[in-house]
């Protein structure tokens, strides 16, 4: 069998990197399209994941932008597509790839987590076969994106308990990075500032650089999501950040940090799938998936700068959940089954 598997933003490396590696082992053919958008080249190069670049960046934050963007690289998926017959399309939040495999006649599955992005999901989970998603999201949330129970798959827990099955962290980042080990680490992650979804700004997020930044008792890892990010992160010129010039191992850093920060999602729930502390300052509609985790005391919303506990961990990670990726997998492939 032939599989094409489109990658689209960094954390769908992640998330696709033991299912390759699975369909791989199963004798199986993979092709991976991506675009140059935030650091998903330089992931799935850290990785060694073959892939081919397909149709244009990422359209910026407008809707015109983003509009123009999609139909392009639509357009450019098509044409790769089209002569390689491929007998089954996976992605996760890639909506381009279930309308693009709709038109050539190729089964596809569709997967997300989050699921206010209405504009996105929208469009995919309405040209996809099968939608695969966490059981925590309300079907009726689902039935608003044309994802009908009929086409929906479910799995327990969270994907991050999925991929991040028996990882363990890599202590040497702490060392690549230059971090004193006996300050308090914190990992921040920066917001999802050219999203639909989260237009209106972070100004709590501003707040935490300034707090952990002149704070000489820790050291703070930004980790943005693009160089315009890295940039505006850099000339704060605040002691007590460090911000990598280049992708660097994160799951290892979350793994190995004291407390994480983080104004998107994937992050936030590596952290509570590593058992770390996690601090949420995400500014859009909070999905299903969180507000789960915040019910359970496993996220903690931050609303003040004044509420984080800077303080190292004691011990060991809380205990973990991990869970097989080759059951994650086996519902991908129900799209086979018509």
């Amino acid at each position: 069998m032939r599989v094409w598997i489109d990658i689209s933003n960094s954390p769908q490396v992640s998330f696709f990197r033991p299912l390759i590696a699975l369909l791989l082992e199963r004798g199986h053919a993979v092709d991976v399209t991506t675009r140059d958008y935030a650091q998903t080249l330089e992931l799935l190069e850290l990785h060694d994941i073959a892939h081919d670049v397909v149709g244009p960046r990422h359209g910026g934050a407008s809707r015109i932008g983003k509009g123009r963007a999609m139909a392009s690289r639509v357009r450019a998926l098509r044409r790769y597509a089209k002569p390689r017959a491929f007998d089954l399309a996976l992605s996760h939040a890639s909506h381009e790839l279930p309308l693009v495999a709709r038109t050539l006649g190729i089964p596809s599955s569709y997967a997300f987590d989050y699921e206010f992005a209405l504009a996105q999901h929208g469009v995919g989970s309405r040209a996809a076969r099968r939608v695969i998603v966490p059981d925590t999201i309300p079907q009726d949330r689902l039935d608003r994106l044309g994802a009908r129970t009929a086409k929906v798959r479910r799995f327990a827990g969270l994907k991050e308990e999925y991929y991040l099955h028996g990882f363990e962290p890599d202590p040497a980042i702490l060392d690549e990075l230059g971090l004193d080990r006996d300050r308090v680490i914190v990992v921040v992650r920066t917001p999802p500032d050219v999203s639909l979804y989260h237009r209106h700004g972070n100004p709590l997020f501003v707040e935490v650089l300034g707090r952990l930044g002149s704070d000489p008792d820790l050291h703070a890892v930004v980790l943005p999501r693009t160089e315009e990010q890295r940039e505006d992160t850099r000339v704060l010129a605040l002691p007590s950040l460090v911000v990598p010039k280049h992708v660097v191992d994160a799951q290892s850093l979350v793994g190995l940090c004291d407390l994480v920060v983080s104004a998107g999602g994937t992050m936030n729930r590596e952290a509570v799938a590593l058992g770390v502390p996690v601090y949420t300052t995400f500014a859009g509609r909070i999905g299903a998936v969180d507000a789960a985790l915040i019910a359970e005391g496993r996220l903690r919303p931050l609303r003040s700068v004044g509420e984080l506990r800077l303080e190292k961990r004691a011990g060991a990670a809380s205990v973990r959940v991990e869970r097989d990726p080759a059951l994650l997998l086996d519902l991908m492939l129900t799209a086979l089954d018509g």
